[in-house]
């Protein structure tokens, strides 16, 4: 799976097409990787870990989006929702900020963004 992550955002990241990262997405990508609870002694260094989140930032073809004028609007009816506590809050945010900015469709495996129905979710490695 981490070579087709790497090939899939290389792509983005080298193409044409227009596409976003939500800085909350880089806050947990640098947080993730760095964590040696998680990986152990397999960490990336948190050089090599900004490095490459600025070859994504750096990219002509993206743009890192965040909080708008009417966030907190668009937030409050994500948060509203029954199950939406804990670290669905945090994918509440990436959803609104999102929505917020027109986003065609987020790049997740993770299936809890399946509770915010006006953001369109894609697995980029499901098949079939």
């Amino acid at each position: 799976m981490g070579a087709a992550a790497y090939a899939l955002m290389a792509d983005m990241a080298q193409g044409d097409r227009p596409w976003a990262i939500p800085w909350p997405c880089c806050y947990e990508f640098l947080s993730a990787v760095t964590n040696r609870r998680i990986w152990k002694n397999r960490a990336t260094p948190p050089h090599k870990a900004w490095q490459q989140f600025q070859a994504w930032s750096g990219s002509p073809s993206n743009r890192m989006i965040g909080e708008t004028e009417d966030f907190q609007t668009v937030l409050q009816h994500f948060v509203d929702r029954p199950r939406v506590v804990g670290g669905g809050i945090h994918d509440a945010r990436i959803a609104a900020i999102c929505v917020a900015h027109g986003v065609e469709a987020l790049l997740t495996r993770d299936r809890d963004f399946s509770l915010f129905s006006e953001l369109r979710t894609q697995d980029p490695f499901a098949t079939g």
